[in-house]
């Protein structure tokens, strides 16, 4: 649980060049020079939603280390979170060779949403299916609020996303709909797991009780949130399929008992 708020030191040093959130856990993250960081092109809309939703990830830390074992600093992996990464993402996803200019998830609301929307939906999934491992009364209400509190965040970030998914990705010809669809897909092959991530609009047949193309709130045949574990979640943040070789946004791999089990048993 401590390695998601990785992500939201990320957000809040997009929304408001905070580091405050430093003060809660030891992390290293990896962004653009000052001159490339989006201060001036993601709107106060946008900002304002990202800096409530880092803000938040503070209280979830503390929630973290005042009802368990662990000791603040949370040590955490590093993250990279530069534009090589989601450019090489990106490129992956459309089957590109080369994209001019580089894809840069801090050029625009579009792409920063598409980025903010990915991670965050990963993060719910796994805390949904984290939920029935968690051993203690306590603990057990201290992963369901961080959870429902986590699908709201992402509804509010997938809800953005819907609005644009017309909206052309500049500089680029596709649009927020196809960039999303085709990295849901790209997320569902290296996850291995069969179809988890959707498009914001889907065949009649994968919509609400076969009657919907709209995808603002994907959910499976029946409309419950889905659910990744450990390893998938491990082969898509290292954007290499394989739960035991970094890469992608943990160039480093993890930390943790769990994840040497793992690395140590072979287990991609």
């Amino acid at each position: 649980m401590a390695s998601r708020s990785c992500f939201y030191a990320f957000l809040l040093l997009v929304a408001s060049q905070s580091a405050m959130i430093e003060a809660e856990a030891e992390a290293e993250i990896v962004l653009p020079p000052p001159q490339c960081r989006p201060n001036a092109l993601v709107g106060n809309e946008i900002r304002t939603i990202i800096q409530e939703l880092g803000l938040q990830s503070v209280g979830h830390l503390r929630a973290i280390v005042n009802t368990t074992l662990l000791n603040a600093p949370l040590a955490r992996p590093q993250i990279n979170m530069s534009v090589e990464t989601f450019n090489t993402i990106v490129k992956q996803a459309f089957g590109f060779y080369q994209l001019i200019p580089a894809f840069s998830v801090y050029r625009n609301d579009e792409s920063f949403l598409y980025a903010a929307g990915a991670v965050s939906s990963l993060l719910q999934q796994y805390l949904t299916g984290l939920i029935p491992q968690i051993i203690g009364f306590a603990e057990q209400q201290l992963v369901a609020g961080i959870t429902v509190n986590e699908a709201t965040g992402f509804g509010v970030l997938r809800g953005q996303l819907y609005a644009l998914a017309d909206e052309r990705v500049s500089p680029f010809g596709f649009d927020t709909g196809t960039l999303v669809n085709r990295t849901a897909n790209l997320t569902n092959q290296l996850g291995g797991c069969g179809v988890k991530d959707e498009g914001l609009v889907v065949p009649e047949e994968l919509g609400a009780e076969n009657r919907t193309t709209t995808n603002a709130v994907p959910a499976d045949i029946n409309s419950l949130a889905y659910a990744r574990y450990e390893r998938e979640i491990l082969r898509i943040v290292f954007g290499t399929g394989n739960a035991t070789k970094p890469g992608g946004l943990f160039p480093n791999g993890f930390n943790g008992t769990l994840y040497q089990q793992i690395v140590a048993g072979g287990l991609s």
